[in-house]
């Protein structure tokens, strides 16, 4: 009597970085039989995220994520990486989430799993074929994570594992607040001893000298490091993050970053920047989509021709990556852009800029395969009412926008941060 061999569902590797590529294979299921490949991922905030693909498989019996063609799901086509970067909340969720990992030193748990037929919904009423589980680390083995409460400034130092020393990265989200690590943790598991700096509280820093001060100072923590080379520390920002980083390496005169890469941000601001939770705006300019959705890209445009209502880009001498998507719908990237270009060219200081501008792409460039955004749900600085924010972006695309913009920010830092021998990178 011969004995039925069960499906073999292999996820190779199970325990590896966020930005790294895996590889699932189902085996011993019938020739030209439908399958469905759903991952699973219970969050920090207790919700289901999840994705799916439906495959048939080969005359062997065989299913491979990375060979075989999604027919349906929550991808489609030849996608390595569908499971993960598709990954959207369960239905029933709440509306308007954002997946982000706060406590860095555990792994995302991914359960990938393999179901009989082609199913969309109730993945976790139904037993499966079979089911593998995966960890997703930000933070590599052997990267040294230290809290930093030094000198007024806040925030989370990782130091790669090695004897040193390392290139520096001053690290600066946006203008949501609180400290966010995993940026951070991912650049130390690449060699970067990263600062994710902590820098956003309404009432603390109440001037703008007191401000420019407040990130000197953390840039300075990280350039005296024993484990830092002093002449290569670099800034990178996001959003309101990319604003202060424009302002630091126009305006400062005490620090030297030497590389600055700026995503989804603009210069359209005074030099004088006020942090208390907003931004010179004009309020009338604030747009509401279809479904309700807060638009306010608009709200600094047109681009001002008046050189004091912007941050002087022609007074930056280090060089200089934009990182931008052309369906922002947060900031005014790409007009923004073109204006740098434009008052840099008139600098003399145009060489130092490069930028990467990526097809319907969002305002949340994440690190490769996180979910796509195109709207959360987020609380007002000042009236803490919660208001459902658009950021832009086709899932795919912007997918395809994080995993390539992610290649050659690290490219770029390489080229200027790790050896003046580096051969270039090509962007």
């Amino acid at each position: 009597m011969s004995q039925t061999i069960p499906p073999v569902l292999s996820v190779v590797p199970t325990r590896a970085l966020v930005d790294e590529t895996f590889k699932v294979v189902v085996e011993n299921l019938p020739p030209a039989s439908p399958v469905t490949l759903h991952a699973l991922l219970y969050s920090e905030d207790k919700d289901y995220w999840e994705a799916y693909g439906h495959y048939v498989s080969d005359h062997r019996g065989t299913v491979s994520v990375a060979e075989d063609m999604s027919l349906g799901g929550t991808y489609t086509g030849k996608e390595a990486m569908g499971l993960l970067w598709s990954m959207r909340p369960e239905p029933g969720s709440r509306t308007g989430l954002r997946l982000r990992k706060r406590e860095v030193t555990s792994p995302m748990l991914v359960h990938i799993s393999v179901y009989s037929g082609h199913i969309t919904e109730g993945f976790r009423k139904q037993s499966p074929l079979a089911s593998v589980p995966t960890e997703r680390w930000y933070m590599a083995p052997g990267v040294q994570r230290i809290e930093i409460k030094e000198k007024g400034v806040r925030g989370t130092f990782f130091i790669p594992p090695g004897p040193g020393p390392f290139p520096g990265l001053l690290d600066m989200w946006g203008g949501r607040g609180g400290l966010l690590e995993y940026r951070s943790a991912l650049l130390a598991s690449h060699g970067y001893a990263s600062l994710a700096l902590e820098y956003f509280s309404p009432s603390e820093l109440q001037s703008a000298d007191l401000q420019i001060q407040y990130f000197e100072t953390a840039f300075n923590i990280i350039k005296d490091h024993p484990q830092v080379i002093p002449d290569k520390v670099g800034i990178l920002g996001l959003s309101l993050g990319t604003m202060l980083a424009f302002n630091l390496v126009a305006e400062s005169t005490k620090i030297k970053p030497r590389c600055c890469v700026c995503i989804s941000g603009h210069h359209l601001v005074s030099n004088r920047l006020m942090i208390d939770g907003s931004l010179p705006n004009d309020p009338k300019k604030l747009r509401f989509d279809e479904n309700n959705y807060l638009i306010r890209r608009d709200v600094v445009l047109p681009v001002p021709s008046d050189p004091s209502q912007k941050i002087d880009v022609r007074n930056i001498k280090c060089p200089m990556l934009l990182v931008n998507g052309d369906d922002d719908q947060n900031s005014p990237t790409v007009e923004a852009a073109e204006d740098i270009g434009n008052m840099m060219r008139s600098g003399g200081n145009l060489h130092l800029l490069s930028t990467l501008t990526y097809p319907d792409t969002g305002h949340l460039i994440e690190p490769p395969y996180s979910p796509h955004f195109r709207a959360t749900t987020v609380r007002a600085p000042r009236t803490k009412e919660k208001v459902m924010i658009l950021w832009g972006g086709q899932t795919k695309p912007h997918s395809d926008a994080q995993e390539d913009s992610w290649r050659k920010i690290l490219a770029y830092l390489h080229h200027h941060l790790y050896s003046s021998t580096t051969p270039k990178a090509k962007m």
